[in-house]
């Protein structure tokens, strides 16, 4: 399989090995036609790329977030429902197996980690590059970060395998959840090639300001995914290797969609193996830039398994399993404004390209105010609803007394998560490496790693339910300081040249 969309790749990029990007490569390679998608992508670049960049560069502030936002939102909607029926369908099988959805979810962040780094370095380029209206070099970024997350999906799967019980065990698995955890695992592995370059398709796809095309795979995937659990775990008695078998057969789904995409010809920067620069710069700077999302996804994973640990410590598999409710939930409510924020990170690296900082400062304020007025309103329902909301996934009056507390707690930092997350973003699609890598850790390890050791030998169970809370609410003055200090360091216009593009044309930046 990896063999023909390979080969796919290389004829519909139209270029041979060694061309020049941009350059007239097809010319003389083949007597036979050339394939349709070369042909489509070659003769509507032109146009494509100039109703794109005017998209991006001209449409209303609040319109444009939304319109971005849309499809991206629908697509996480999609994935945490998925989440959460995936875990209240294996709740219905025990305490034990409910556990098991929180270990393998430490898993697939390990793969998430790398297909976002690779994802959100190479997006965060390429947006840049066609902002300054560099095709050439977008398509050599898209190829390499794609490669280069394939290539990471490819060693994680030989290593998963080779080291599957001790991977499990350092997850924190107890000895009642393991063979459960393995059950699941095991399909997952088959497909984490595609799962991790699925995540960098789909940050392109967005970075490219074409979320509604990354929403069909993931939509797509998702909907499978659901009812492929229904069909293994319940129709065929395939307990949590039912769960497994459904996520991976989606999961591989869903890349062919995303993939298709890049080779029917509907996207900006194309893929092909003559692009891909696996020496130099490119890859670095991809790598420096996606960075802070790996530091992010990695440290969340090393959080998730080590409140695991603590929880099963000092609550046992019932701790486990609610702690893991409580983080899909956590998730489920705040994907909307993590939707939102990723509206605003092509907007943000395309007219920062462009040179458009007043644009850029609007689009930070706007996405600021809106995710937070969105968070507001779902933290109150999940308040106000919160042990009802957990006994759906585990009827367990163990699980529901500690999953309540935690996730009430949860809801309260989730109101000032917005002001971390988007000037996270905010560095990141700006290319400002050290800011954005700094404020990843502090939320995501610097700050929770201490708590969770510290708090519970103070206040045993309680100090793990309320150690991601306080690291949530203790990041945010050093997000403040760093956004104001971007914006004391950006020029307040455009640069003369866009102003003089403005006037000829009549357009404004203005919301």
């Amino acid at each position: 399989m990896a063999g023909v969309f390979c080969r796919l790749m290389y004829r519909c990029a139209g270029t041979r090995a060694g061309a020049r990007p941009g350059g007239n490569a097809l010319a003389g390679r083949l007597p036979r036609p050339l394939p349709y998608c070369a042909i489509i992508s070659f003769m509507s670049t032109t146009d494509t790329s100039k109703a794109q960049y005017d998209m991006m560069t001209k449409r209303p502030i609040p319109r444009l977030i939304i319109t971005l936002a849309i499809p991206t939102i629908l697509s996480m909607m999609v994935t945490t429902i998925y989440n959460l029926v995936d875990t209240a369908f294996v709740g219905t099988l025990g305490t034990s197996q409910s556990g098991a959805v929180g270990i393998v979810f430490g898993f697939m962040a390990i793969m998430q980690a790398f297909g976002f780094m690779f994802g959100q370095g190479a997006g965060s380029l390429v947006a840049r590059k066609l902002g300054a209206r560099d095709k050439g070099a977008a398509d050599i970024v898209a190829s390499t970060g794609f490669a280069a997350s394939f290539t990471c999906g490819i060693l994680i799967a030989v290593f998963g395998f080779i080291f599957e019980d001790p991977l499990i065990n350092m997850l924190g698995s107890t000895p009642t959840i393991a063979p459960h955890a393995k059950a699941y695992l095991n399909n997952i592995m088959f497909v984490a090639p595609f799962c991790t370059s699925s995540f960098t398709l789909n940050n392109l796809l967005r970075y490219e300001g074409k979320a509604k095309l990354g929403m069909i795979g993931l939509l797509t995937g998702g909907i499978l995914n659901i009812g492929g659990d229904a069909l293994f775990i319940f129709g065929m008695g395939m307990g949590t290797a039912g769960a497994g078998l459904s996520t991976a057969i989606s999961q591989f789904i869903g890349f062919t969609i995303l993939f298709y995409m890049f080779i029917s010809g509907r996207t900006q920067a194309r893929l092909s193996f003559s692009f891909i620069r696996p020496l130099g710069g490119v890859l670095l700077e991809i790598t420096e830039i996606g960075f802070p999302s790996l530091l992010r996804q990695g440290l969340g994973s090393f959080t998730t398994i080590l409140v695991n640990f603590k929880a099963a410590e000092y609550a046992g598999d019932a701790g486990v399993s609610a702690m893991t409710i409580v983080t899909r939930i956590a998730f489920f409510l705040f994907a909307i404004a993590l939707g939102i924020g990723q509206g605003f990170q092509p907007v943000c690296a395309f007219n920062y390209g462009a040179g458009k900082f007043r644009r850029q400062r609007q689009a930070y304020r706007f996405t600021l105010i809106l995710s937070m007025v969105v968070l507001a309103v779902l933290t109150v329902f999940a308040m106000v609803f919160s042990g009802g909301l957990i006994r759906v996934f585990r009827d367990d009056p163990a699980v529901i007394e500690i999953g309540t507390r935690a996730l009430q707690l949860q809801c309260v930092s989730q109101l000032f998560m917005p002001i971390v997350m988007i000037t996270e973003m905010l560095m990141q699609s700006s290319g400002k490496k050290i800011p954005a890598t700094v404020l990843s850790s502090l939320r995501g390890g610097v700050i929770l790693v201490p708590l969770l050791f510290i708090l519970p030998l103070i206040r045993g169970l309680a100090g793990v339910q309320e150690a991601q809370p306080l690291a949530y609410i203790l990041s945010v003055p050093p997000a403040i300081y760093v956004a104001k200090r971007f914006f004391a360091s950006t020029p307040n216009e455009d640069l003369p040249s866009v102003r003089e593009e403005e006037k000829s044309d009549g357009t404004g930046s203005g919301m």
